[in-house]
């Protein structure tokens, strides 16, 4: 009987734990696919976990950080959704290949035309934006969920270093350092790799031929020699022949 307590309580403890830390697992939240490096551009996609198990998720509004507004912001459809891009005008022009942007990208909005993302499900909105900062380490996305019970859950708190989670974080994208010239220089390398490899195969290509060249060379050569041997030998025994019938005769 006292295992048996001991095992329910358990099990209801376990649950409580699982009951409480679920929130903290499932806000909006952002990714970039691939690196987001300073002074670069970037993919990055919004992964919106629906919460609620009586009803689904039927828009989504990402706001952009106004401390540090983006030149460029481009939305990839989704199926089942619509979006809208806002544009505001920007109290301090941005500064882009040598020319000044007055407005900018301030929101996004997907609105679904359908049953939206239905409890147990999740679905990830993904933007292309740039230049990102270089006077920053991170950017902070406020963003608005709401539900089909019109239901708005607003992830709005921006979190704090050395503070607990708030119950409504806001979706924070960490800026990795620039490359020395500002690009990625993987495909840079990835292709002096391919010519290293490339010339080295031709390189073991032209020795092996010449080894093989080299190797008939010798060979024809031995062949030759042998032959010349054996016409001396004969032409030897030949004049030993001839010698003893003159004698004889």
């Amino acid at each position: 009987m006292k295992a048996s307590r001991i095992a329910a309580a358990t099990v209801v403890a376990g649950s409580a734990v699982l009951a409480l830390s679920a929130p903290a697992f499932a806000h909006v939240s952002v990714q970039p696919e691939g690196t987001a490096a300073k002074g670069g551009y970037a993919v990055v996609d919004f992964k919106v976990p629906n919460e609620r198990d009586n009803a689904s998720t039927t828009k989504l509004e990402i706001n952009l950080p106004a401390d540090h507004p983006l030149a460029s912001v481009m939305p990839q459809p989704v199926d089942g959704w619509d979006v809208k891009v806002t544009r505001s005008t920007l109290d301090k022009p941005l500064e882009s290949h040598g020319e000044k942007i007055s407005e900018a990208v301030t929101k996004v909005t997907w609105t679904a035309d359908g049953k939206g993302i239905e409890p147990g499900y999740f679905q990830k909105f993904p933007l292309s934006i740039g230049a990102l900062p270089e006077d920053t380490d991170q950017l902070v996305f406020k963003a608005i969920q709401t539900y089909s019970n019109k239901e708005v859950v607003r992830w709005i708190e921006v979190p704090q270093e050395g503070q607990a989670e708030p119950d409504n974080p806001a979706p924070v994208l960490a800026l990795s350092a620039a490359a020395e010239d500002g690009h990625s220089s993987s495909g840079t390398d990835a292709a002096s790799d391919k010519a290293d490899t490339a010339g080295k195969a031709e390189n073991a290509a032209a020795d092996t031929k010449a080894a093989d060249s080299s190797g008939g060379s010798d060979t024809t050569a031995r062949v030759l020699g042998i032959v010349g041997i054996v016409v001396g030998v004969a032409g030897v025994g030949y004049g030993v022949a001839a010698g003893r019938r003159r004698t004889t005769a």
